[in-house]
């Protein structure tokens, strides 16, 4: 499937859901000229079209797999992963959005220093319950910003029955009618060079120090971890694009350096020399020892 043809099935399927709840809307006030089934198609369409863009995205992958890239974390201190490539791939249980090898980790400073799920109370956590919250996003390579947003608010935690069941069932739909942005919430895309893009999802609102255009190098803070888009509690999602647009690029394997690629419950410590690689010193004032001659045959 082309890139165009992509973008054509995307609009398709936010279409197909404005018509679906659209009808849910309009029905208590008026007679609908067709039965209550029929009004499911066009969810049923939309989860077909879906389905149909993340086939053929699968297809590219299985033909055509990609090396993995060797990055810096994009996080210091102690992490836990949850949704892997290193158990399955699709990581999230599909390539759309190019999330084929995304990641999603969780600060875990202590065992138990994060709310536990529950199943009916508390329904929600404040967002500062986690250690995740707040914590600063480093580049993982030396790169150009393409893409940076963080207008989107912080929503609660959905840590309970009720909040994951409200989080399937209205927030994913709504969200996707509000196409890609409003699924990944706040986030930042960088150009890494020779056709690799890294994506940082669910940032936290107003914290990025970077926008469209700016140079930034391995290590230095892009912003922080937050709870926006489609997110259960404040996290960090993770994943390299063969292109900028997620709408229409495939995923690509990473691997962190000091780090590799940590499995779901496995618990790692990305330290500072990681993250933030250590530059060579510029040389200061004073003597300097003569450059060695050079030897010509």
């Amino acid at each position: 499937m082309s890139v165009d043809r992509h973008k054509i099935a995307a609009r398709v399927q936010r279409g197909l859901w404005v018509i679906f709840f659209a009808q849910i809307v309009v029905r208590p006030f008026m007679d609908l000229p067709y039965g209550y089934w029929v009004s499911w198609l066009p969810a049923l369409g939309a989860i077909a079209v879906g389905a149909v863009v993340s086939r053929s995205a699968g297809r590219r992958i299985e033909t055509r797999p990609p090396a993995p890239v060797e990055v810096a974390p994009p996080v210091t201190g102690r992490w836990s992963a949850l949704n892997s490539p290193a158990d399955k791939v699709p990581s999230h249980g599909t390539h759309h959005l190019a999330q084929t090898y995304a990641i999603d980790i969780v600060a875990e400073p202590e065992e138990g220093a994060r709310p536990a799920p529950v199943w009916f109370w508390p329904v929600a956590h404040r967002n500062r319950a986690y250690p995740a919250f707040g914590a600063s996003l480093h580049a993982v390579a030396d790169g150009t910003v393409v893409h940076a947003e963080d207008g989107q608010r912080d929503h609660l935690s959905r840590s309970s029955l009720i909040g994951v069941l409200y989080f399937w069932l209205i927030e994913g739909a709504c969200r996707t009618l509000g196409g890609s942005r409003r699924i990944v919430g706040n986030h930042v895309v960088l150009d890494l060079g020779d056709g690799t893009y890294a994506l940082y999802a669910h940032v936290q609102r107003r914290s990025l120090e970077v926008r469209a255009g700016d140079r930034v190098v391995t290590g230095q803070v892009l912003g922080r971890c937050g709870n926006s888009g489609n997110s259960t509690q404040p996290h960090v999602h993770f994943q390299l694009m063969d292109g900028p647009d997620m709408d229409t690029a495939h995923g690509v394997p990473f691997s962190w350096r000091g780090v590799g690629v940590p499995s779901g419950g496995q618990a790692f410590e990305a330290g500072e020399d990681a993250a933030v690689p250590r530059r060579p010193a510029v040389p200061g004032p004073g003597p300097q020892p003569s450059p060695e001659p050079s030897r010509r045959p």
